[in-house]
């Protein structure tokens, strides 16, 4: 199967796997599963959040979190979030949303944001989080397990309410999976 794909995204299917233009990436043998390259070609992502006290961000941001400091204002701060840039604004009246959706037996909050990492990174996130007494709205832990997209995850909010997940995959091509291979959607 050979098609492209234009989008947001911008990836380019080729032979059933996605791959980004020039990126030099080979693709998994298994057709149909997202292809990740060795060597990531993906563009830094933007996000702008509420929160209603600049010092607590920081000290949550830059001191829990580990999140390198950019810029900032009166009334933002840029952090580093794993390569991405994320600004807290200020807004003394931010209320955080409470939203949730059964996802896997628990009540994820929406919206929420946050980072795919490796396992190792995202054992280390857990236990820095854990070790700074974070309160988790869902603690660390394994679901899907044994099904397509199996991760690890964890939600927490920062001091303003604003929820974040932090997921890792044991095999990054299950982040968009919906089977394990295509001859078992016919099965």
């Amino acid at each position: 199967m050979r098609s492209m794909v234009e989008g947001p995204c911008r990836r380019r299917v080729v032979c059933g796997s996605a791959l980004h233009p020039g990126s030099g990436a080979v693709p998994l043998p298994v057709p149909g599963r997202i292809a990740y390259m060795a060597r990531m070609t993906l563009r830094p992502f933007h996000l702008a959040f509420p929160v209603h006290d600049l010092a607590a961000a920081r000290a949550f941001y830059g001191g829990v979190l580990g999140c390198a400091e950019g810029r900032s204002s009166e009334q933002w701060i840029d952090f580093d979030l794993y390569g991405h840039q994320i600004v807290a604004h200020l807004d003394s009246a931010a209320k955080p949303v409470v939203v949730e959706n059964s996802v896997d037996g628990h009540d994820v909050p929406v919206p929420h944001f946050g980072v795919v990492l490796t396992m190792t990174d995202w054992r280390a996130m857990a236990d820095r989080l854990e070790a700074a007494g974070t309160r988790f709205g869902i603690a660390p832990h394994l679901r899907f397990v044994g099904q397509p997209g199996e991760q690890a995850t964890m939600f927490f909010r920062d001091p303003s309410g604003n929820a974040l997940e932090f997921k890792a995959f044991a095999d990054d091509a299950m982040l968009f999976a919906t089977s394990f291979r295509p001859q078992e959607q016919m099965a």
